[in-house]
């Protein structure tokens, strides 16, 4: 089972002399591809396998059950496990709305939604009739699917109705749907659930570099979670899944060095032993039912390297029939003779495998990249890294123009992620590739303080928001204007959450580093932003505020880095997209900046989705948003 903590901390790392992309040169024969409408590069079908502790195959092993946007908004699909068409289960127009489990016995199913991307979930019980029922009601409640018992006569349902900051456990009658609660938990986030249903897995999160694990014995009448990682220092811990024995905990940690790996902690003994170490992060790991195979997921540079393993045989899984890319989301048929995942690319959108597991021979279901697409007219992205203000390398993710040369070189942008700690990676994006396919250059940059680097990395910018990062976000422009094929007169930033306060912060606190910038649902006040912070994420509001900074404590110095209180400076064109029911980054963020900014007289535009919240599910906006990227970019930065 999957850890369910809201915000839990994750350490990745970055591999030492890891090789710099060569992005100086053009090649030999550089060719323009054919500019297709920005519709085209959304008008993909998005794809998704269950959640790793729910049911993708039926019990017959003949059928998955995917989440498809096919009609423009998220729905649940049965999708015939040797080809053929998707069948809708769900037909919402409006949530999207993710699968999340067959029953184990017969065709009901589980899903979740939420109302307009207000983040608060509830699960959904689709029985044999096509009845639903909300098995989660309330107003204000958020609800996590946690899992199935092994003898499938019980699933278990975390919520926060009791108490809006904390989540508690609840197992489920799989026939009556009467629940029981299980834990009653004071403050620690729900990580995992052994498959028998005795042991929960709980995350403390100190301060973002710092956590412990705890377990409870639910055959108690009044379970104590335990600590079961003693440390001294800062150490991060975070929880895998319980092995399907019972007998173990595979959890991750950083302690011996500056990358995730995963241990094993015997439950009877308490005896901890490695599992598996990598010169890069093990991001998860998953074992199949019966616990013969395993599966790593290892962060190697911002691409995803999945090994599967035969623990009986101690023997590598080879797949053929798989196309390069990222493969993920691997799930196994409940007997295992069939394994179901993903493979994207950055020229194609994630689509769904099945492989026959004793042959390892791979059959690909679905064909998620719009057939209007040439796949050879899109950018094949590459990593580059390049040295920032004081010499430390910044790595990042480079989408080079096809035709971009030094006798016709392309204008380019700075995109930021979101976070703070989040990463840029390979990876099909839509809105990345229209942009390259109009003729802009792309650094998806990872700044310091960006996962996946090591914890050194990662922990550079705390308390040093709006200094440190946004001198990486400056030199980046600086070091593409210096390349032979990109035009030397302006350059863009553009990034959303994070990297949208990072957009509103360059352009007030460094007003000449960049020529226009687009800001996507970004913190504008740090002080109402971290004040506001929804209850559901409980104790992990403490290692933000570590990160951060305290409002209660701090907030001269917040203020300080908040572009909303310099807004006055800015005087360079901006963008500014908002989803009128996020609650994480409010709209009120962005409103007052539109406002201090039109103030300067400074041209700003504002787009306001009424139906989107922190990210934009549905389609329509989605074309709509990315439209108007292109169109303020090719007014402001290249003077159309």
């Amino acid at each position: 089972m999957r850890q369910l903590g809201i915000a839990a901390a994750v350490v990745l790392a970055l591999g030492a002399g890891a090789p710099a992309a060569v992005a100086q040169s053009a090649p030999a024969k550089a060719q323009a591809a054919k500019v297709y409408p920005t519709r085209a590069f959304f008008e993909t079908t998005r794809y998704q396998l269950p959640p790793q502790d729910g049911h993708a195959f039926s019990a017959d092993g003949k059928r998955l059950l995917i989440s498809s946007d096919a009609t423009g908004v998220f729905n649940a699909y049965v999708l015939p496990a040797a080809g053929g068409t998707p069948q809708a289960l769900t037909t919402s127009a409006k949530d999207a709305t993710f699968a999340i489990s067959w029953f184990p016995g017969d065709d009901r199913i589980l899903f979740s939604a939420d109302q307009g991307g207000n983040e608060l979930n509830h699960i959904y019980v689709r029985g044999l009739d096509g009845q639903v029922r909300d098995l989660t009601p309330g107003e204000k409640l958020k609800a996590q699917f946690a899992g199935w018992r092994k003898d499938g006569k019980a699933f278990y349902v975390a919520t926060n109705e009791r108490d809006p900051q904390t989540f508690d456990l609840y197992a489920f009658d799989s026939a009556t749907y009467e629940r029981r609660m299980v834990f009653k938990n004071s403050g620690l986030s729900i990580a995992d659930l052994s498959d028998d249903g005795r042991w929960l897995a709980l995350v403390k999160e100190r301060t973002s570099a710092n956590s412990d694990i705890f377990l409870a014995d639910l055959t108690q009448a009044t379970p104590e979670p335990k600590l079961i990682t003693p440390h001294e220092g800062a150490v991060a811990f975070g929880v895998f899944e319980f092995t399907p024995d019972g007998k173990a905990l595979v959890y991750s940690t950083d302690e011996p060095g500056e990358f995730a790996q995963a241990w094993r902690h015997d439950l009877a003994t308490g005896a901890k032993t490695p599992l598996v170490a990598e010169k890069w992060d093990v991001a998860n790991l998953k074992f199949s039912p019966s616990g013969r195979y395993r599966a790593d997921y290892i962060n190697a540079d911002a691409s995803t390297v999945l090994n599967l393993h035969d623990l009986s045989a101690n023997r590598r899984l080879k797949l053929t029939g798989v196309p390069a890319g990222d493969l993920n989301s691997a799930r196994f048929s409940r007997d295992e003779t069939k394994l179901a995942f993903t493979v994207a690319s950055d020229t194609s959108p994630a689509d769904i495998f099945v492989a026959d597991v004793a042959t390892g021979k791979a059959r690909r279901l679905t064909k998620a990249l719009n057939p209007q697409i040439t796949e050879s007219d899109l950018v094949e992205a590459s990593v580059a890294r390049f040295k920032s203000y004081d010499g430390l390398e910044i790595p990042g993710i480079l989408y080079r123009p096809k035709g971009a040369s030094a006798a016709k070189p392309a204008h380019a942008i700075v995109w930021v992620h979101g976070g703070p700690g989040g990463q840029s990676r390979r990876g099909y994006s839509a809105d990345l590739q229209n942009l390259a396919n109009k003729g802009y250059a792309v650094y998806a940059i990872n700044n310091r303080g960006s996962s996946g680097y090591g914890k050194t990395f990662y922990h550079l910018d705390d308390k040093k928001h709006g200094d440190v990062d946004l001198k990486d976000v400056t030199a980046a422009g600086r070091w593409l204007k210096s390349l032979d094929w990109v035009a030397d007169d302006k350059v863009a930033v553009v990034g959303g959450s994070y990297g949208g306060y990072m957009t509103a912060a360059t352009l007030a606190f460094e007003p000449d580093a960049f020529d226009v910038g687009i800001n996507i649902f970004g913190v504008t006040n740090w002080v109402r932003t971290l004040e506001s912070i929804p209850p559901w994420w409980g104790e992990a509001r403490d290692s933000l505020y570590d990160e951060l900074g305290d409002p209660k404590t701090d907030a001269e110095r917040l203020r300080r880095i908040s572009p909303l209180f310099h807004a006055k400076n800015i005087r360079k064109p901006l963008l500014v997209v908002q989803g009128k029911n996020d609650p994480r980054v409010l709209q009120v963020e962005s409103d007052e900046l539109v406002a201090a900014v039109k103030a300067n007289g400074v041209p700003v535009e504002y787009i306001v989705f009424p139906d989107e919240g922190h990210g934009f599910q549905r389609r329509e906006n989605r074309v709509t948003a990315s439209e108007a990227y292109v169109k303020f970019l090719d007014r402001h930065l290249r003077g159309r």
